[in-house]
């Protein structure tokens, strides 16, 4: 009953647009406690106290939700149709991280996993709780317990068959599942994604320090960003895909099937000038069912100005100068670095 139970729900998770399903036990991650305690007392989760205040539950999901007797993970594919770092070169433009180019990511998924799940109860019964990155829940170590991925040396789940560019959910359930083999690591003596990071945020493979990783410092980082890792953030103003982009893996990537993870066409190389000029309620209109409004607009218009202060660009100088009196003071600390910066170009 429970394989035959398991094979229709594979069905059904593809027939929702999942790309994979795999399944395993809220115990399944005993390794995860100790790696976290080591992050956190090595201070690498900076500004982010929601991972210490939790710790407990994230570091054993048995605790979450002591009922559960399964956890189904899902992969969500949002591969970009264009090499992500094409901008990079274009220095008047912003580059902003492929998962927020459009719709945000938490909504669309979860609603498919509620989808999912109510499947689950009519068909088994039991309870069911869904689950999308905003949960104390550890989806990768989950994902590779699970078998549908292992965490590659940028720390992000890679998979043989999906490349690295896929979403996590979870459904947990008190409805008892087979589970699937854990998939073994295979990045042998690959060090492309660590290479190539502009500001050095790993260690050691396998080791992510957050506090200089880019996506953190322009989206979790409150006030402004360390005078020397400005310059490397380049025109990166949200997010980071570097080390995603250069996953070897990504060869057999498939393409996104959902239309709200196609990058909208005014995020895709935004201009810098333009993004700059927004006040609060252009801000929240612009980015109205974005993952970039949670930053708010002075968060975000200070990584413009960073990606301005980089841009080497004299024309944008006066968009710069226009705001060294902002009333946010970082926003004007911002400001007054990049016009510093292009000044002595």
């Amino acid at each position: 009953m429970s394989e035959g139970l398991k094979a229709r729900l594979e069905a059904q998770a593809l027939a929702e647009g999942f790309a994979r399903m795999r399944i395993t036990t809220p115990g399944a991650v005993p390794e995860v406690p100790a790696r976290l305690a080591a992050f956190l007392a090595a201070g690498r989760h900076g500004q982010m106290t929601w991972l210490a205040e939790r710790a407990d539950w994230r570091g054993n999901p048995a605790a979450l939700w002591p009922e559960a007797k399964s956890v189904i993970m899902l992969a969500e594919p949002y591969t970009p149709a264009e090499d992500p770092l094409a901008t990079l070169e274009r220095r008047d433009r912003a580059t902003i991280s492929v998962y927020a180019r459009n719709r945000d990511y938490h909504d669309v998924l979860k609603k498919r996993l509620k989808r999912l799940a109510r499947w689950l109860i009519a068909e088994a019964g039991g309870e069911v709780k869904v689950f999308v990155d905003t949960a104390p829940v550890p989806e990768k170590a989950l994902g590779q317990a699970a078998g549908l991925g292992w965490q590659g040396k940028h720390t992000n789940l890679v998979s043989r068959e999906l490349g690295n560019w896929f979403f996590l959910g979870a459904i947990f359930t008190t409805v008892e599942l087979p589970v699937d083999a854990p998939e073994t690591d295979h990045c042998g003596s690959c060090r492309a994604c660590l290479d190539i990071c502009p500001t050095d945020a790993f260690p050691a493979p396998y080791q992510l320090d957050a506090r200089r990783c880019i996506s953190y410092l322009t989206i979790e980082h409150r006030g402004p960003v360390d005078m020397a890792l400005r310059p490397r953030l380049g025109n990166r103003i949200y997010g980071c895909d570097d080390c995603l982009a250069v996953c070897p893996w990504n060869k057999f990537a498939v393409a996104a099937q959902e239309i709200a993870y196609s990058a909208r066409e005014d995020l895709a190389a935004p201009r810098l000038d333009e993004l700059a000029s927004l006040d609060d309620a252009g801000f929240r209109a612009r980015f109205a069912g974005s993952p970039i409004k949670r930053i708010g607009r002075d968060r975000f218009v200070r990584n413009v100005l960073y990606a301005i202060g980089n841009s080497g660009d004299r024309a944008l100088l006066a968009t710069a100068e226009r705001l060294r009196d902002d009333p946010d003071p970082t926003v004007a600390d911002a400001a007054q670095w990049a016009v510093g910066q292009m000044r002595t170009m």
